[in-house]
């Protein structure tokens, strides 16, 4: 008789080719079950007649797609950054090419001595460098707004499975809401400011219009119509002439160096304005998602316990 534990590993033998023939004979029936379904799968269809065309827009998943993405939009945030590039690019450019007008203007006629206006010249340098401070900063503030309104608005709408909301950007997106009303206030002080020297042109442009009406019906007191530019502040009451009347101030609001500068203000005010409504464009949209945000970060933390 042979040993137990002979026998017992020829049976185990046995038992492996057993199975091993059997999975040999299920993965041939499972490979042909496989060829006989591609083979119907890949019958001849048919092309669609005219009539039963697809049409392209008509897949639910690209229209879902466009649908999804157009959501994601940040419309508020974009329509804001579009005034406020072009807000900033109006007074900057128009502010910068107004300032060195006035300078010319002031040098020819109401200021003879250097030493009168030195002041007043490196006060205007002095602002067209913080002009260029001014468009570089906003440029860039304005695409890092906008990029933080579409990450939010993706977040609020739950477009991206990724992107959810955490105490880091909620932080950033406070930090925003905080920056833009500090610089709404601003620029609230500086479309003030961008009013003076409108309101100083259309004095003189007044003035001038005044003498010529007179000059029109013969009136012999044109001479004693002034504008005195040393009530301004420009320059020192001490500045030689300083004061200018009759047909010289006409002669000098005929220039175009005159007409130029008081258009360039006008405008420069105006973008200082489409600025300030940018802004406040800005305040809305980042403090309707911050609010939104910490409302959903309330949401899951009570979805959790």
């Amino acid at each position: 008789m042979k040993p137990a534990m002979e026998t017992a590993a020829e049976e185990n033998t046995e038992q492996s080719q057993e199975r091993k023939v059997n999975s040999r004979a299920e993965m041939e029936i499972c490979r042909n079950h496989w060829m006989y379904l591609g083979s119907k799968n890949h019958q001849y269809s048919p092309l669609p007649t005219e009539g039963k065309r697809l049409n392209p827009l008509s897949h639910p998943g690209c229209f879902e797609c466009c649908i999804k993405c157009l959501g994601g939009v940040p419309y508020a945030s974009l329509v804001a950054t579009i005034l406020c590039f072009s807000g900033v690019a109006l007074f900057c450019g128009c502010g910068h090419m107004a300032l060195a007008g006035t300078v010319a203007i002031l040098e020819q006629h109401f200021s003879t001595s250097t030493s009168d206006h030195t002041l007043f010249s490196e006060v205007i340098q002095l602002m067209q460098y913080v002009i260029y401070g001014i468009a570089s900063f906003f440029f860039l503030y304005g695409i890092i707004l906008l990029a933080e309104g579409f990450y939010t608005t993706s977040t609020v709408k739950e477009l991206h499975v990724e992107f959810k909301t955490s105490a880091c950007g909620r932080c950033i997106s406070a930090m925003f809401v905080f920056l833009t009303y500090v610089l709404g206030v601003a620029w609230l002080g500086v479309f003030g400011f961008s009013t003076m020297p409108v309101f100083m042109f259309y004095n003189i442009w007044s003035t001038c219009e005044v003498i010529n009406s007179l000059q029109t019906n013969g009136t012999a007191a044109v001479e004693q119509i002034c504008v005195d530019i040393r009530q301004y502040g420009i320059i020192p009451w001490n500045a030689f002439p300083g004061k200018i009347c009759g047909s010289t101030l006409e002669n000098i609001c005929n220039t175009s160096e005159f007409y130029m500068s008081y258009l360039l203000y006008i405008v420069a005010c105006a973008g200082a304005g489409a600025t300030v409504i940018a802004l406040l464009i800005y305040m809305m949209a980042t403090t309707y998602n911050y609010a939104v945000l910490k409302f959903k970060s309330r949401e899951d933390c009570c979805t959790k316990f």
